[in-house]
């Protein structure tokens, strides 16, 4: 026998199983788009590369500085940086010889730093510096 799904309405009551299902859907699409973005958190390597950039003083870095910062080779990172630019996480700007990353705030930002905030691994009082704005992180 099937039960009739009710939830709570927030006073006290219970939401009919109409009133349930008024709830918004999150279409397919975006919940593809949210895995292909946790799939690439998921690599360590990736995460560093993110966390450099997110606390790089200038807002972004070229790859010579990655490299040395994460020990790895040039084509390493490189493949890394391509994974994390084409998935709109990161965005890239040439200047002479080097290309420099940056992590697209408008996508982004916010999440990077909650995540690592969360973490506990960010250091208090610490201005980060996006393309058009400075968040000052104070601590929880």
């Amino acid at each position: 026998m099937a039960r009739k799904a009710t939830t709570s309405n927030g006073n006290g009551g219970a939401k009919t199983e109409a009133e349930a299902t008024t709830t918004p859907e999150v279409s397919d699409q975006s919940i593809r788009e949210l895995a292909q973005v946790f799939k690439l958190l998921s690599d360590e390597t990736r995460l560093r590369i993110l966390f450099h950039l997110a606390l790089s003083e200038e807002g972004e870095l070229h790859v010579t500085d990655l490299c040395n910062r994460l020990g790895q080779s040039q084509p390493a990172v490189s493949h890394h940086l391509a994974l994390l630019r084409v998935s709109s996480l990161i965005e890239s700007r040439r200047e002479g010889k080097h290309n420099y990353y940056s992590v697209r705030t408008e996508h982004f930002g916010d999440l990077l730093l909650s995540l690592f905030a969360a973490a506990g691994e960010t250091p208090k009082n610490k201005k980060y510096r996006f393309h058009d704005f400075v968040l000052n992180y104070t601590g929880a």
